[in-house]
């Protein structure tokens, strides 16, 4: 079973996150994760970017690598990107890649800091082989701060539980000022573990009775959306 007692500090809540989503050209995800495991990593660490973690969908069509990066805090972001497309060695290895063929269509990024859930981001790794789900979390107007208060206060041990590893837990950064999204990552053993866990922890009587007090003055959410992923040879966080 997985278990979540010990949580290994990789990055505090203080930091400033990234989540980029790469939908690549037909046929090119390999390209794009070789360019990745050779040379894009260390760019990276060169220009001020920590790795946190890379996945890919476990869908048999999957053509989409995800990651988040960590920074200091938006403008130090900026400035390691800027640094990071100007950099002379970059530009070769961009080039080199792409002479079989574009490899990236789309590039979706989510801003986000830390959602006051759990410590830091939790890297350990309490089995060989895990299955990790991204969940987003649209609340309700006004219903933000009611989910993180839930998770923080009840969710995560219920979690714990029903045998998911709590990774991570972030608060999106919306345009305009619109209310945050709650994003976050878990780990089952396997999908076959989560259906089996999820669907015990929505027959908790435990989990029930919070869903019930938590809701009194009204639902929290509004969608939620999810996504299977597999950790890359490359990752941090497998």
């Amino acid at each position: 079973m997985i278990c979540a007692s010990a949580i290994a500090q990789t990055s505090t809540n203080n930091r400033y996150y990234e989540l980029r989503i790469y939908y690549c050209n037909p046929g090119r995800l390999d390209a794009l994760l070789e360019r990745f495991q050779n040379h894009t990593l260390k760019l990276f660490e060169k220009h001020g970017m920590e790795n946190v973690g890379y996945w890919v969908p476990t869908t048999a069509d999957n053509n989409i690598l995800y990651y988040i990066l960590a920074f200091p805090d938006r403008a130090a972001r900026d400035a390691s990107f800027k640094s990071f497309v100007a950099d002379p060695v970059w530009k070769e290895v961009a080039a080199k890649s792409e002479e079989s063929g574009k490899i990236i269509e789309k590039i979706v990024s989510v801003f986000m800091n830390g959602a006051d859930v759990i410590p830091a981001i939790n890297a350990s790794a309490a089995s060989p082989e895990r299955s990790f789900e991204l969940r987003t979390y649209t609340c309700l107007p006004g219903k933000f701060p009611d989910i993180v208060n839930r998770f923080k206060n009840h969710t995560v041990k219920l979690f714990e539980k029903h045998g998911k590893q709590n990774i991570a837990y972030f608060a999106s950064e919306e345009p305009d000022g619109a209310q945050s999204k709650l994003v976050y990552l878990v780990a089952h053993e396997s999908e076959t573990a989560a259906a089996t866990s999820w669907a015990a922890f929505r027959a908790d009587p435990e989990w029930i009775k919070v869903k019930e007090d938590s809701e009194k003055a009204g639902k929290i959410l509004e969608k939620v959306e999810s996504v299977y992923l597999k950790p890359t040879a490359f990752s941090k966080i497998k």
